[in-house]
């Protein structure tokens, strides 16, 4: 590195401004970021988003990227839409890829098998059968059906707390079957 990168790179690291953005991506895990040297700080500091895992939070992150374009992207990768380049999250969101360039370093595409042990199959339980619910280890299946016909006499589970408490969960299996479900 030459002298002037050096000097450069040391009065980035003194700069003021620059150690405040720094100490706030550090407090504040929900910092939304605003330009160029916020995501240049955070990659330094080693943020990602994994863009197949991310919540609504993580992509509220990123700068133009809306609660409704968040929502949108988690109920897709929900469903078991796989994003693997910039191009497809582009796509989903019915953009320019032009406007994805800014942050796209921060983001890891990562592929996941979805037959794969180590990740679980996430099924809704207000549109999943008996059966499928029923492919759940540790739902036994006379429990899987049970959920089907409580969901069809009362109507949909709002979250996890509605499915414990009306079907009277233990809160043992509850805290299992947090890594199955979705809603």
């Amino acid at each position: 590195m030459t002298d002037n990168g050096v000097f450069k790179r040391l009065s980035q690291t003194l700069n003021p401004n620059r150690r405040a953005i720094r100490n706030r991506l550090l407090s504040n895990p929900y910092y939304r970021l605003r330009s160029r040297d916020e995501i240049e700080i955070a990659l330094e500091l080693g943020l990602t988003i994994d863009v197949n895992r991310a919540s609504v939070d993580d992509w509220l992150r990123l700068p133009g990227i809306s609660i409704h374009q968040a929502r949108s992207l988690v109920d897709l990768a929900g469903m078991g839409v796989q994003f693997l380049c910039p191009e497809d999250l582009a796509a989903a969101l019915s953009i320019p890829i032009g406007r994805l360039h800014t942050f796209v370093p921060l983001l890891d595409f990562c592929y996941y098998d979805s037959d794969s042990l180590a990740l679980p199959q996430r099924l809704n339980p207000n549109t999943a059968t008996a059966e499928q619910l029923g492919q759940i280890p540790i739902l036994p299946p006379p429990l899987a059906r049970h959920l089907v016909k409580n969901r069809s006499q009362y109507g949909a589970y709002r979250n996890l707390a509605d499915l414990q408490k009306r079907l009277a969960l233990n809160p043992h299996l509850t805290e299992q079957l947090m890594n199955y479900l979705r809603w």
